[in-house]
């Protein structure tokens, strides 16, 4: 048995297979080692668009792209270093290092450099993290899986922040109304080891956390 199966053993890493859905993408991206799989929309469920046009698998997600997934649908897509997991009923479009959640859910893992996600209530600088969004219009939920963010609340840019994280330490509720408190703990909600393992894994790496959770 190779290395890299055996550490899969030791972390259980047959109950993702048995537990997320897209458990061949998870095959293909080990089958080719640490090397990425074919960037573009890896994985559809139920109605998807790019730019108002359905979706298809294999398709490319490019600088410009509005992504919209419909009730009960999903998407997980790769673009660069970057990989996604569009959840149901959401928006998100992408520009130059810029992801903008309009609405809905979205867990991403991202590569080295700088870049920024823009939300109904912040604007978050991060590098090279993993994390997950889930915006609404009035406040977003955001947990900085790993890694370095720097978020400014929208109500109030005095108020920002720096939050660095090794494993969903501080996951957070910003408002947009200025009259309450811009920042509140959360607990984790809506999305797993699992699948942030599942999207390293696309782009041929493994999440920050792994190092430790392979050892216990």
């Amino acid at each position: 048995m190779s290395n890299r199966r055996k550490i899969l053993k030791q972390i259980g890493f047959a109950s993702l297979l048995a537990t997320v859905s897209p458990s061949a993408l998870i095959r293909n991206a080990l089958a080719n080692g640490n090397k990425p799989i074919t960037p573009g929309i890896n994985k559809i469920t139920g109605n998807v668009t790019i730019n108002g046009k359905p979706a298809q698998t294999g398709m490319a997600v490019v600088e410009g792209d509005i992504i919209v997934t419909g009730p009960g649908s999903e998407a997980i897509y790769v673009i660069g270093q970057d990989a996604y997991l569009q959840r149901a009923s959401s928006t998100v479009s992408f520009a130059a290092s810029v992801m903008r959640v309009v609405t809905g859910k979205i867990l991403s893992v991202f590569g080295k450099g700088e870049k920024k996600l823009e939300t109904p209530t912040a604007t978050i600088g991060i590098r090279g993290t993993g994390c997950y969004i889930e915006a609404e219009e009035k406040r977003i939920y955001f947990c900085l899986c790993y890694g370095v963010a720097d978020v400014v609340p929208a109500a109030d840019p005095s108020h920002s922040e720096r939050i660095e994280t090794k494993h969903h330490d501080h996951p957070i509720y910003i408002y947009k109304d200025s009259s309450m408190p811009m920042m509140v703990d959360a607990g984790l909600i809506n999305h797993n080891d699992a699948e942030l393992e599942l999207l390293e894994n696309l782009v041929g790496r493994w999440p920050a956390f792994y190092q430790s959770k392979a050892r216990y």
